[in-house]
């Protein structure tokens, strides 16, 4: 079962991945996750990568295409995968399914989560958590049941991330409306493209996500 999750951030693309690679036992395939390993490890692919980042310039496509032919060459990708971050063009989507059609794979089903942008900004830049525990809370939808302590550790300090904020969430979705979507008529155009109500609740989504198969 090969995969590919589309959504802007806080989607809920993560949350759908972990339960997808639970029922299907097939990895989910980040690439900056693929970057980093490939830099650590040291692998020729890595080294060129490096060498590129360093420079402060891109990792071209080719190269992408590259460490996602040798990620999915791995035992743990024997059943499949759920692509995530890549590819984000047209010529990136075109390019992976040339090189997938030479190894005989294809992406099975193209998923994209959508979502009404006004209720996720308001989603994304009300959390916050607990500084100890990581336990999630929210300015709207889960304030802690005693104001000022961790209704699971007790403790009394939070943290926001740098992130969770109404301009970095507009800015983030502008990039995605520019970046990514324009891949959407690509896969649509095939057949493999399904889109899920992301606003639905979690077990929702991803009974529907499973329906499919």
């Amino acid at each position: 079962m090969n995969l590919l999750l589309l959504g802007p951030p806080g989607a809920g693309k993560g949350t759908q991945a972990q339960r997808l690679m639970a029922r299907f036992d097939i990895p989910q395939l980040s690439t900056g996750e693929m970057l980093r390993s490939a830099v650590a490890d040291g692998t020729d692919l890595g080294k060129e990568a490096k060498a590129i980042m360093e420079a402060g310039k891109l990792v071209p496509d080719e190269l992408m295409i590259q460490l996602i032919s040798e990620r999915i060459g791995r035992g743990d990708c024997a059943k499949g995968f759920i692509l995530d971050g890549f590819p984000r063009t047209t010529l990136q989507a075109e390019a992976l399914d040339v090189m997938l059609n030479e190894r005989g794979l294809n992406l099975d089903k193209v998923i994209s989560i959508l979502v009404d942008e006004d209720a996720l900004i308001e989603r994304i830049a009300g959390r916050f958590s607990c500084a100890n525990c990581g336990a999630g809370y929210h300015d709207t939808f889960k304030l802690p049941k005693t104001k000022g302590k961790c209704d699971e550790c007790g403790a009394t300090k939070f943290e926001r991330r740098k992130d969770d904020n109404r301009e970095t969430v507009i800015a983030r979705l502008k990039t995605y409306h520019e970046q990514t979507l324009p891949i959407v008529p690509y896969y649509k155009a095939d057949g493999r493209l399904v889109e899920v109500d992301g606003m639905a609740g979690i077990d929702v989504v991803c009974d529907t996500i499973l329906d499919l198969f």
